[in-house]
């Protein structure tokens, strides 16, 4: 037990007092510090170091695909206004009945049977992008395009005798 202080009865009388004698004497410090309270030590709270829950980073490849690509393939017989393909970058260039969509969309304008080509890109001189990727090619490499054209179904310009036949 630790030394308390010696407030006994004994020096309340005047007479004089040992801690130790004193407290002996009387067993009043024994008591009154068996009854008291202990006293509050500085309590340590201990927080979480880590939040829960999981975490947040790492999201990337979660999302669904935007299915990209080809809808309509060659020789496929389309209507007008059938989505032939959607594309983030030009990989098809309209061809011949064939609209651009807001999202550089290919869509047929007539009803018609789906044809592909490939044409050679020759850029205009007044483009510097096209000419600074021309002249980084190899010499003698050529650029090509993909086009994709919708031949109608019905013939274009008929004349009415062939028609009254």
């Amino acid at each position: 037990m630790a030394l308390i202080n010696h407030c006994c009865v004994w020096r309340a009388e005047g007479k004089d007092c040992q801690p130790w004698a004193c407290c002996i004497a009387s067993g009043f410090h024994l008591v009154t510090a068996l009854l008291r309270p202990p006293q509050a030590a500085a309590l340590a709270v201990r927080y979480a170091s880590k939040k829960t829950g999981g975490s947040s980073k790492n999201l990337g490849g979660k999302s669904p695909g935007k299915r990209f690509g080809i809808k309509k393939m060659e020789g496929h017989y389309v209507h007008a206004g059938n989505i032939l393909g959607t594309q983030r970058h030009f990989r098809w260039h309209p061809g011949a009945h064939v609209g651009l969509g807001k999202k550089k969309y290919l869509y047929a304008l007539e009803e018609g049977t789906v044809r592909y080509t490939k044409e050679v890109y020759v850029p205009h001189p007044n483009n510097s992008e096209a000419v600074d990727l021309v002249t980084k090619l190899p010499k003698g490499a050529v650029l090509y395009k993909t086009f994709v054209h919708v031949v109608p179904a019905k013939p274009e310009g008929t004349f009415k005798l062939v028609a009254m036949l």
